[in-house]
């Protein structure tokens, strides 16, 4: 290798014409076509002529030459029949040196500019020959084909990124507006693009697209496939990202469509109890409609006889019908402050299985004889038949706690029972729940409801009284379930004597340790149990309808579920109700910070939680919303220090809360 010799190298797809200006045994100093010095490897360059170019000329000149060089090589390479020279090479199926190609297309007396020119041929058509800086071999004729189908899919793919980029700039710049029926198939390649990013099976083209459109960020694609009216500005993209289903197949409705509403007492099993006459009554938030649970109390001889009923949902689905294969899939109802996605079509969640007022109804009851200071005497599971009397909300059993007799009773029970859950060593986390609502017109409101009103308190302590006495029973029968356990808390912050602090209530939930959920019973540490299912909502939970399942085993009204069949249902649901429970959250939060946006420049109290490298984790009281703040060495913030902060810049779409102190 000489000063001066021209070579040339590929560098991002193209080739570039240079010449020598230092090298040694194994790499060049390149001063290229372009004015620009590069360094590359000597078995990196495709083609090393024998023309030398004088170095003692100026760098002007010697680029002045390199570009003639390239568009003298560039215009022979033209004139080369590819596709031609192929026929002839074909049927030897053999390697051919770069001096007989060379020949072959330029008889008599050819150079390195011929070379170079047979190589940039072969570069840009690589249908019909592999090759390397001085070698070809001819493609076979089946391979020829597969190339030529390869290179028309890749320039209908250069067209649509093409065509696509100037399309998205248009849009986003306002020119074009419609939903065009040619654009369908470019518009689900970048709804899938942002969507899925790198995980899209068109990342690619959908990268190329937006960077032909000059645009910085995936996110403009949201907002211009709001302005072509493919998405409303704020559609719930998670729906979308994590594959939870919005509608139920036509199947499944028609299945339950033929389930009738009446439903003949006498079909039903022989063992259930007739309690049509018990006085029975739901207490649930206003505005619901799938009610899953009932309570009901009656004096017996100075105790008291408390009965939890929850709809034998199992008596509509049975286990793996058409309904069953969905609702399975599902896992969960999902329920945010735009849209409520239920586990079940409505005709079963909200009718056929719904504890509604007046109607009679197959629930599995759970009664149990207790004192007012929640002492448990004997308990019982049976099914029965119910018929709920009062429908009752939160803020009404709020109302009714001191004059109504049934209600003082329940809440005295809850008190005590929860007394002696805390006395066990349960974990009291008290925090009020942000319940955001959105409005037709897409206004928003925001507050705080209080889980600790008497309505709420009780009817929770109820559940988790029921739900562990449910477990009792299935382990009294030696029956597997989905059992919840909960190892100790790796701290405890505060007494459960006393309520604690909002501070220490919020880092105390940090501190539990994650449920254990397995086929067999084990103590359940946070709260203060030996054991523990959830049976209580089979309408809007699977695990839920499992346990139901298990119960009606007992009885002999279906076949139980297997060890195995239980432990293989819990991997299967563990993505589902993953997926179920981040768009939960991340809905909540989006509508919280769509409520905020209007809210710029309101001063908030909030309470720091601990510092991360140069940021403060705060918490806005008034929203139990975390956000970062920024440090500063003016001023030094300890854990539980309260500070006003100024909400400055927020962007629900991009999950966006920036504050500021003071």
């Amino acid at each position: 290798m000489e000063h001066g010799i021209i070579v040339e190298y590929i560098d991002q797809q193209q080739i570039f014409c240079a010449v020598v200006v230092e090298h040694n045994d194994q790499r060049v100093r390149l001063l290229n076509e372009n004015n620009r010095e590069v360094s590359q490897k000597i078995s990196r360059l495709s083609h090393i002529s024998r023309i030398r170019l004088k170095m003692n000329g100026g760098r002007d000149k010697l680029i002045a030459s390199l570009k003639e060089t390239a568009v003298r090589r560039k215009s022979l390479s033209e004139n080369i029949d590819i596709r031609e020279l192929w026929e002839v090479l074909s049927p030897m199926a053999e390697w051919v040196d770069l001096p007989t190609m060379t020949g072959l297309c330029f008889p008599g007396n050819s150079n390195g500019d011929h070379e170079a020119a047979i190589i940039r041929a072969c570069f840009d058509n690589r249908i019909y020959f592999k090759f390397n800086h001085d070698s070809f071999f001819p493609h076979s004729e089946q391979e020829v084909e597969k190339n030529i189908i390869r290179e028309k899919e890749k320039e209908l793919r250069n067209q649509l990124i093409e065509d696509g980029g100037d399309w998205l700039k248009k849009v986003l710049d306002g020119i074009e507006t419609d939903l065009a029926e040619d654009k369908v198939s470019l518009i689900e390649i970048l709804k899938s693009y942002y969507l899925f990013g790198k995980e899209s099976p068109h990342s690619a083209v959908g990268r190329a697209i937006i960077s032909r459109a000059g645009v910085e960020s995936a996110e403009k694609i949201f907002d211009a496939m709001v302005k072509i009216g493919a998405w409303k500005s704020n559609y719930n993209i998670d729906l979308k990202r994590y594959d939870i289903p919005e509608t139920f197949s036509d199947a499944v409705l028609k299945k339950a469509d033929a389930i009738p509403e009446d439903f003949d007492v006498k079909l039903l099993a022989p063992n259930r109890r007739n309690l049509t006459s018990l006085p029975v009554m739901t207490i649930d938030g206003q505005g619901t409609l799938d009610f899953d649970d009932a309570i009901s109390i009656e004096a017996e001889g100075g105790y008291y006889r408390v009965g939890v009923h929850i709809a034998d949902v199992c008596e509509y689905v049975a286990r793996d019908d058409v309904i069953d294969q969905e609702v399975i899939n599902r896992g969960t109802s999902i329920y945010m402050p735009d849209m409520k996605i239920p586990m079940m079509p409505p005709k079963l969640s909200e009718n056929i299985c719904s504890l509604k007022v007046g109607e009679v109804r197959p629930a599995i009851s759970t009664f149990f004889k207790v004192s007012r200071y929640a002492e448990l005497f004997e308990f019982e599971v049976v099914p029965t038949i119910i018929k709920v009397g009062r429908q009752l909300t939160y803020n009404e059993v709020d109302l009714m706690v001191d004059t109504d007799e049934s209600i003082w009773l329940l809440n005295e029970i809850a008190c005590n029972f929860r007394r002696k859950r805390l006395s066990n060593g349960a974990v009291q986390i008290s925090i009020p729940e942000t319940s955001i609502r959105v409005f037709d017109d897409g206004d928003v409101s925001v507050r705080q409801l209080d889980r600790e009103s008497p309505g709420r308190m009780f009817v929770s302590e109820m559940m988790i009284m029921a739900n562990w006495l449910m477990a009792r029973f299935l382990a009294d029968n030696n029956m597997p379930a989905i059992f919840r356990g909960q190892p100790e808390p790796k701290a405890r912050l505060y007494s459960q004597k006393k309520e604690g602090t909002l501070f220490q209530n919020w880092m105390q939930r940090r501190m539990l340790n994650r449920a254990i959920i397995s086929s067999q019973p084990e103590s359940h540490s946070g709260l203060g149990l030996d054991k523990y299912v959830t049976a209580t909502s089979p309408i809007r939970k699977y695990f839920d309808l499992v346990t139901q399942r298990q119960i009606r085993a007992c009885f002999d009204m279906e076949p139980p579920y297997s060890v195995d069949e239980i432990e293989n249902m819990l991997q299967f649901l563990k993505q589902p109700l993953m997926n179920a429970g981040l768009v939960q959250i991340r809905r909540n939060r989006y509508w919280l910070l769509k409520y905020l946006e209007k809210h710029i420049g309101a001063k908030e109290e909030a309470i720091v939680l601990n510092k991360v490298r140069d940021k403060y984790i705060i918490l806005l009281t008034t929203y139990l919303v975390e956000c970062k703040l920024g440090s500063s060495s003016h001023w030094n913030l300890k854990p539980q220090d309260l500070v006003r902060v100024t909400i400055s810049h927020v962007d629900a779409r991009r999950d966006v809360l920036n504050v500021d102190l003071g």
